[in-house]
């Protein structure tokens, strides 16, 4: 199959075919930016069920910032994956992480000392 007819073509269809090495590594960071958008879903969810002795609204708050952050996981990694395979194929410099994932990153830092906060930890 040529990278003509495999899909996305936007990223395929460009440059020279990489070190397969490379993309296996690129695809298991994707791999694991999913895993991550799972375990906050989990978390988010954990949240909202057990008992943490929080106001409601605290706790809804918490939940919806996961269950978000979790949402928006997946479609980082497919940016950041895709990025990543077409700068490899131009053999372009690696983008950098971005303010999306920093923002990421961020507000979850931001949510766990809240909650640690709250909680009295």
């Amino acid at each position: 199959m040529s990278s003509r007819e495999r899909w996305p073509a936007r990223v395929y269809g460009e440059g020279d075919e990489p070190d397969y090495r490379f993309s296996l590594a690129n695809e298991r960071t994707f791999l694991a930016w999913l895993r991550t958008g799972l375990a906050l879903l989990a978390a988010g969810v954990a949240i909202d069920v057990l008992d943490l002795s929080l106001g409601e609204s605290e706790t809804r708050v918490a939940a919806v910032v996961l269950l978000v952050l979790g949402g928006l996981a997946p479609v980082l990694a497919w940016l950041r994956w895709a990025a990543a395979e077409r700068a490899m194929r131009r053999r372009e410099p690696l983008p950098g992480l971005g303010v999306a994932a920093g923002g990421v990153a961020g507000l979850l830092l931001l949510t766990a000392v809240v909650l640690l906060v709250l909680v009295g930890l």
